[in-house]
């Protein structure tokens, strides 16, 4: 059955700036936020790595020297690392644990220890030792926790003495009697390696940071925009509760006062009571302007909602948008009974935010379907747009999609969809709805969203 779309309401707000249609649904922070970041790496985090690092190195000498026996300027050797625990002990006990580095202290403190390194990498054989590779640690531990220019610094340091230890170094340890060469040629292929080695994982540490980073920050603002809704559906159902745990004593009171009226001995006594009419009837009207629930409501009636009437609550707000329909079906398998759902925000927004979304890049129509049988529902938003870019289509429900093309301003004042769809996306699968996104034939765009009627239904289990 086609319902056209009611005429939009003048709800009453309390706060116009936590309505979502006052606000245009979800409101996106720009992705170009993420350029500016700071250092992430703690004292206590470094210090720990070092000490873990110094203490392979002592355990590789010791085999190496009394193990096997092989012939090294050993003293020279745990010199080197003793500086590098001298100075992580100095770091340790000069700052808290918890401190985290400024950005060119971080640089600095990496830079210390891609030079212990290299040192030590010199005095057992430059980069005919395998061990060269430990010349990426540092600079992975910056890709995943400093900005860009240190990442870029502590890169082309340790590159410059990944070449530099490919011309000066120290004889390779080597078993008594044996004495063990490498080529030029091979010296500088493993230069060459590490240097790639550390674009390559370093990049992909990057990488990896920078989604991790996206991911939670768009994730907290999926917590914030659901404790917001549920805040608004709870100031709901008090409004509803309240106009009608007080519809009865009001109506006693209203009931009593008017007998008063009747049987007052004094003038006084009767205006006195024809005043308490006059206030109870001003606070039953006060409770019904309060509450948009029929006047049987209670708690479990406002809690829960026909599928007609959600579809009608989604795209309420975006009804009166100039240029653009917004119509509203509901249809059902044959002999299946429809399902009253449970009134949750987080479907009400989410819903809301891809119908504004649709409006804004529809040509003429929006169409909101809700469709049931007897073992789902699903909601269904469809515009006759220009649809999904394809580069975009594959990437819709990921954090920071821009906007589709086609349309130079939205009708809504809403721009860009990337983290509104994933912020939408999130909300529906936490109610158990498997969201998906596609191009509509001819053209347009479709978002459906489906649920197992358990999952929703007043009831349902």
């Amino acid at each position: 059955m086609k319902t056209p779309a009611p005429k939009a309401l003048k709800p009453v707000s309390l706060d116009k700036a936590a309505t979502p249609a006052a606000q245009g649904g979800v409101h996106e922070p720009e992705p170009a936020s993420f350029g500016v970041r700071r250092s992430q790496l703690r004292v206590r985090t470094l210090v720990t790595l070092r000490w873990l690092v110094i203490a392979g190195e002592i355990l590789l000498l010791l085999v190496v020297g009394l193990g096997f026996g092989y012939q090294a300027p050993y003293p020279l050797c745990f010199a080197v690392i003793g500086a590098g625990a001298w100075i992580n002990l100095l770091t340790g006990v000069a700052s808290p644990g918890q401190r985290v580095f400024g950005d060119r202290e971080a640089t600095g403190q990496l830079a210390l220890d891609l030079l212990q390194i290299a040192a030590l990498v010199y005095l057992t054989g430059g980069t005919a030792n395998p061990f060269v590779l430990l010349l990426i640690a540092p600079v992975t531990l910056a890709a995943a926790t400093l900005p860009a220019w240190p990442v870029a610094t502590l890169g082309a340091l340790s590159a410059a003495l990944s070449v530099l230890l490919a011309f000066v170094y120290m004889p390779l340890p080597d078993p008594p009697g044996v004495q063990l060469t490498a080529a030029d040629t091979y010296r500088i292929g493993a230069a060459i390696a590490n240097i790639a080695g550390v674009a390559l994982i370093a990049g992909y540490v990057r990488q990896a940071a920078e989604e991790s980073a996206r991911m939670a920050l768009a994730l907290d603002m999926t917590q914030a925009v659901l404790a917001r809704e549920q805040r608004l559906s709870a100031l709901g159902a008090l409004a509803a509760a309240a106009a009608h745990e007080l519809g009865t004593p009001l109506a006693t009171i209203a009931i009593v006062s008017k007998e008063m009226a009747r049987e007052a001995t004094t003038p006084q006594v009767k205006e006195d009571a024809e005043l308490l009419i006059a206030q109870a009837e001003r606070c039953r009207e006060i409770l019904k302007r309060l509450s948009e629930t029929p006047d049987q409501a209670t708690d479990e009636v406002h809690e829960r909602l026909s599928l007609r009437q959600l579809v009608h609550e989604v795209i309420e707000p975006h009804a009166s948008v100039k240029g653009v329909r917004v119509e509203a079906i509901v249809s059902g398998a044959p002999g299946v009974k429809t399902p009253d759902i449970w009134r949750l925000p987080e479907i009400t927004h989410a819903m809301t935010s891809f119908v504004e979304n649709a409006v804004d890049f529809a040509t003429s129509e929006v169409l909101v379907s809700a469709r049931f049988d007897a073992e789902s529902v699903s909601i269904e938003v469809r515009d006759d747009g220009p649809g999904f870019a394809p580069e975009i289509l594959a990437k819709l429900g990921e954090p920071y999609v821009t906007s589709r093309p086609g349309v130079e301003s939205g009708r809504t004042g809403h721009v860009g969809m990337g983290l509104g769809f994933f912020i939408s996306k999130t909300l529906l699968e936490r109610t158990g709805a498997v969201v998906t996104f596609q191009n509509g034939r001819p053209r347009g765009a479709v978002v459906s969203a489906r649920w197992p009627r358990s999952r929703i239904e007043v009831g349902a289990g």
